[in-house]
């Protein structure tokens, strides 16, 4: 084995049963025998020597490229047992994350997502086949953070739920405007129009779900309530009386904060609400993970609530709510990745072997970050004036409730369509 690699996990494995096996067929052992055993086989020495000099990034590629196989284990297994060590370690735990504090400079630069970039971006990602969205998304295609209310609910139900709870937060009335900023493939602004009576405009860069969401609205007769166009939020004009971002200020970048901040509160009503849904990072700045960065969001920074809060304060937006919601991510990966092994092979047929394992590492690593890692999902409730919104939050879990409950059939409820 090569002896920088030998070294870097002797060092950090020191709890769990971890074995490599190394290109020439030798097998050692790791870590003190306790929990899951993962086994690793390692097939080139080319894959040995990127994983020595930067494992964050290297063994999430070697492993789509096939040069590594888990052969006892899983991904999230493996990831588990990587972070249960780095917890251990602690500050000692510097060198696994060399290669992204060497990046940390040169973050800036990563995220320059001018109107043109951030085109290009979303089509790398969310342009990509629909059929394969459909093999591990729920009925509705939600792809963000599910907000699971009670245990044991299916991912169905806890994206119904995840709806009605941005959609109280709103604070929404009928026949009011609202602007749906990455509105995705729909399911959002259609229940906002079909179950609120709101006039929606849907925006998104991608060609995709452009297609899908207007085909969505003229196949629910809601054309008049709710359409959805191809555009940049930088070049919108309003005003609107709610604006609502899901899923979609990840792909803002640092560098324009300021600039999404400001022309939010452009375009909001002086008595408007708006709802920013967001992953975000429980400690401090940092900087894309080099697997993600590179394969599957370019472009993309997960943002800490010390980076937005400035960007906040200088529009003139007032925060009137904070959620953090810690788990539910985690809980939805997990349903994800259930779903997306039970369709493999369909995926390798829309796509190939490589793309597959590509698309599970993420979702199993995905999985990993918001387990046992920093990451976790903001909702940041905001207006223009403190007088807009009701004195206490009761307000949010009545109108839940009267979204979910039987007399109000549609896609909010708990009840199949």
């Amino acid at each position: 084995m090569n002896w920088l690699l030998e070294r870097f996990v002797s060092r950090l494995f020191r709890k769990g049963s971890l074995s490599i096996t190394d290109p020439a067929g030798a097998t050692r052992r790791f870590g003190d025998g306790t929990g899951e055993h993962v086994h690793i086989v390692i097939h080139s020495k080319r894959a040995e020597r990127a994983i020595a000099l930067d494992p964050m990034l290297a063994v999430p590629e070697r492993y789509m490229e096939g040069e590594v196989d888990i052969i006892e284990g899983d991904v999230l297994s493996l990831l588990q047992m990587t972070y249960d060590n780095m917890d251990e370690l602690g500050t000692q735990a510097f060198f696994v994350r060399l290669g992204e504090v060497l990046r940390y400079p040169f973050r800036r630069l990563q995220q320059f997502n001018t109107a043109a970039r951030s085109k290009r971006n979303v089509h790398r990602h969310y342009d990509l086949s629909e059929e394969l969205y459909r093999l591990f998304l729920d009925e509705d295609m939600q792809y963000s953070c599910a907000y699971f209310e009670t245990p044991g609910m299916s991912l169905e139900e806890a994206q119904r739920a995840k709806k009605r709870h941005i959609a109280a937060k709103l604070a929404l009335k009928p026949g009011q405007k609202v602007l749906d900023i990455g509105s995705g493939w729909g399911g959002l602004g259609l229940d906002l129009a079909s179950q609120l009576g709101a006039q929606v405009l849907g925006v998104t860069l991608s060609q995709e779900q452009h297609r899908v969401a207007t085909d969505r609205a003229r196949q629910a007769g809601l054309t008049d309530k709710a359409r959805f166009e191809i555009a940049d939020y930088r070049s919108l004009s309003g005003p609107f009386d709610r604006i609502v971002s899901v899923g979609m200020f990840e792909h803002v970048g640092i560098n324009h904060y300021r600039t999404f901040f400001n022309q939010s509160a452009r375009l909001l009503a002086d008595d408007g609400v708006m709802l920013l849904h967001t992953i975000g990072r429980s400690t401090g700045p940092s900087v894309t993970n080099a697997f993600i960065r590179k394969h599957i969001f370019p472009g993309g920074y997960i943002p800490s609530l010390s980076e937005m809060m400035p960007a906040i304060e200088k529009s003139g937006l007032i925060v009137t709510d904070v959620e953090i919601l810690r788990l539910h991510y985690a809980d939805t990966l997990k349903h994800w990745q259930e779903r997306f092994q039970k369709n493999r092979a369909k995926a390798v047929e829309i796509y190939d072997e490589r793309f597959a394992r590509m698309w599970e590492f993420y979702l199993a690593g995905s999985e990993a970050s918001f387990r046992w890692q920093e990451m976790v999902v903001f909702q940041v409730q905001l207006t223009k004036k403190r007088q807009t919104l009701p004195m206490t939050r009761d307000y949010i879990g009545e109108t839940e409730k009267r979204l979910a409950g039987p007399k109000r059939p549609g896609k909010f409820t708990q009840a199949a369509e």
